[in-house]
């Protein structure tokens, strides 16, 4: 069967300084401490950053989401629209493309609109989009 033998160390008798002293416990406790602190910065780093990445992708979905309600070209008229969707608020802006560089014989059919399509969360970041669509000019085939 098996007997419990006491701890020792073969031909060695425990003295009365072993173990460790009070300053090496502090400075372990001390070690461990700026570690434990050091992960829980990292840690809210990444907490921090992936709810960045939560509140772009809603931005991005809503974005998406206008710029596919859009009307078609031969209905989309200049000015401005705007609502809110997903709790964010939204706006699409329309112009006349600013450019005289166009093709005067394509200018005859289609007239390019710059449409600036602005998406806010409720925190106040903003995301942007910037395009240009063709329409055809009314009156011509």
């Amino acid at each position: 069967m098996f007997q419990a033998m006491p701890f020792e160390r073969p031909g060695k008798a425990l003295d009365a300084s072993a173990g460790f002293t009070l300053i090496e416990a502090l400075v372990a406790l001390a070690v461990a401490a700026v570690s434990l602190a050091a992960i829980g910065l990292l840690m809210a780093g990444n907490i921090r950053g992936s709810g960045r990445i939560v509140q772009h992708l809603g931005l991005v979905e809503t974005l998406r989401a206008v710029e596919t309600a859009l009307p078609d070209r031969t209905s989309l008229s200049t000015g401005n629209l705007s609502d809110e969707m997903h709790g964010q608020a939204w706006s699409v802006d329309i112009a006349p493309f600013p450019g005289d560089f166009v093709n005067p014989r394509a200018a005859q059919l289609w007239k390019p609109q710059t449409i600036v399509i602005k998406v806010q969360s409720p925190s106040g970041a903003v995301l942007q989009l910037e395009t240009i669509r063709l329409g055809r000019r009314t009156g011509e085939r």
